[in-house]
């Protein structure tokens, strides 16, 4: 028999390709892209898999209940309608988030509010009480959306943002997002198939989703709680044997994960999280300026990082990019190096011609990843060894 139903994943602008990829490759069914999400279909331990491994997920939400709407009076009848018993009891409490691009309704706050009267009125009469709303903490959050004349009513699956992998305890300015992070090392290739670097770590995001990119460690391990998880029908022990499956899938990785930043303070706050992530055998930070170092590894090394953009610390932009560029070509060779920056005019003075530009959007600034490849000695030396 078929238990599969259509589900969501929510994710950031760009990353659609990426998600549907990991999606097939956990086994999921009919994946369609769509904009900063992808839809697919799947059973119940399928929902509870999404959410603990995928890595550029940010919500996994559950459609019930689709109807064309055009004003208040028809919204609350259809909300009022639907047998919200089977998700919701007297005693759990529930949310509601709305998003609404119509032009028949103007405020989302409005349109949660009219869906929660919807729905304790039908409490009311069915049973003479009313389940409570919690909006920070609730047992089940609802999740509605409504685009022109269509009203898609579904069941938040994951609770907080999936970003929010449960390592990461310690921060510095504008750490830079766990999807995000993902994100960007899987545009950049990384598969753990050589060593990796992060000269300018910050509290150590790229290190440790690198970590557990390069061991197949499940994205959200670390989390303490998934929305499902406060769900009438949840099966504990069907989630218990889907972790345990997941974790059999990990492999070793063989080569070596370094962060370096010159700031003592994110050096321990980096060791922290890795910490608290279960990977320090797999990862190593220093205390080092990036414009005072070199390889250190032989063969190829994967460099990914997240520099400064001008907003984050007072710097001179121009010198900062421009020595980005000559540490590379001095000390680096054999290298692949990718870096996110929004400073797009600062790219200029690195003086390397990107072989690749990729448009991200770092929460809400447009930004590009850029990727500068570093040869064993010149191009020009390269081509005449082949000769």
């Amino acid at each position: 028999m078929n238990n599969n139903f259509k589900m969501v994943a929510k994710t950031l602008f760009g990353f659609e390709p990426l998600l549907a990829q990991e999606l097939r490759k956990l086994g999921a069914g009919n994946v369609q892209e769509g904009t900063r999400s992808v839809s697919f279909e799947g059973d119940t331990g399928f929902m509870y898999k999404a959410n603990l491994c995928l890595r550029t997920a940010i919500k996994i939400i559950k459609p019930i209940h689709s109807f064309p709407v055009c004003n208040e009076n028809q919204l609350y009848r259809e909300i009022y309608n639907m047998s919200w018993a089977e998700y919701l009891s007297l005693d759990t409490s529930f949310a509601i988030d709305a998003t609404v691009n119509s032009d028949h309704f103007s405020h989302s706050l409005y349109v949660s509010q009219k869906v929660k009267d919807a729905i304790v009125d039908k409490f009311r009469k069915t049973d003479g009480a009313r389940p409570d709303v919690d909006v920070k903490f609730p047992d089940l959050r609802i999740n509605i959306h409504i685009y022109k004349e269509h009203c898609n009513v579904s069941l938040d699956s994951s609770g907080r943002s999936l970003h929010q992998r449960g390592y990461r305890t310690a921060t510095n300015i504008a750490p830079i997002n766990e999807v995000l992070a993902a994100g960007l090392l899987l545009l950049s290739g990384w598969d753990g198939q050589c060593d990796f670097l992060d000269p300018m770590c910050g509290s150590g995001t790229f290190l440790t989703e690198a970590a557990m990119i390069a061991c197949n460690i499940p994205a959200n391990i670390n989390r303490k709680e998934f929305a499902f998880e406060k769900w009438e029908d949840f099966d504990q022990e069907l989630f218990e044997k889907i972790i345990a499956v997941s974790l059999k899938k990990t492999r070793e990785f063989s080569h070596t994960i370094i962060g370096y930043d010159k700031a003592p303070s994110a050096v321990r706050k980096a060791q922290d999280n890795i910490e608290n992530a279960n990977l320090t055998d797999y990862i190593t930070v220093s205390r080092k300026n990036f414009f005072k170092t070199e390889k250190e590894v032989d063969g190829p090394l994967h460099m990914v990082f997240n520099p400064p953009y001008g907003e984050r610390l007072n710097l001179d932009m121009e010198d900062f990019y421009a020595s980005i560029g000559d540490t590379l070509k001095q000390a680096y060779p054999g290298t692949e190096a990718w870096f996110i920056t929004s400073n797009l005019e600062a790219l200029k003075y690195v003086g390397l011609r990107p072989s690749r530009k990729i448009k991200v959007f770092n929460s809400h600034l447009e930004s590009r990843l850029v990727k500068y490849v570093m040869y064993e000695g010149s191009k020009k030396a390269k081509y005449q060894d082949q000769k």
